[in-house]
């Protein structure tokens, strides 16, 4: 026997409410444990007593090499890649984890709510194509 639209809401729902929950609580996990010092600093700066690490990217010469060798939108690539590779490492990972949860949650709950009440809806409608309306 099939689900009627109803259970299938309720159910979509469920899910949606169930990956939230699950992706929060990892994204807590993953943020309490993370540290958030990159492997690649090359050497520390200390600006008014708050030590910053320094990465290789961060460096004049290394930016002024890749715009040598491959132009300005070498540059902007090297860029865009550091930023999406930090999104999966640390307490990035974290709000990564919490933001993908969200969307996908929010999609399967928008999903389930747009479903048509009636389970029947397509084959009372089915019967009246073709035909004009009075």
């Amino acid at each position: 026997m099939a689900m009627s639209n109803a259970e299938l809401k309720r159910r979509l729902n469920a899910g949606s409410l169930l990956i939230l929950v699950a992706g929060l609580v990892a994204a807590a996990l993953i943020y309490l444990t993370a540290a958030d010092v990159p492997e690649n600093a090359l050497g520390y700066a200390v600006v008014n007593g708050t030590v910053y690490p320094l990465a290789a990217g961060d460096s004049k010469t290394y930016r002024h090499q890749l715009e040598r060798y491959g132009g300005k939108m070498n540059v902007v690539f090297d860029d865009f890649m550091r930023w999406f590779t930090g999104l999966w490492q640390g307490k990035s990972l974290a709000k990564t984890v919490a933001w993908l949860s969200a969307l996908v949650s929010l999609a399967i709950c928008l999903f389930a709510n747009s479903l048509p009440d009636n389970p029947d809806f397509e084959t009372r409608n089915a019967g009246n194509r073709g035909k004009p309306e009075p």
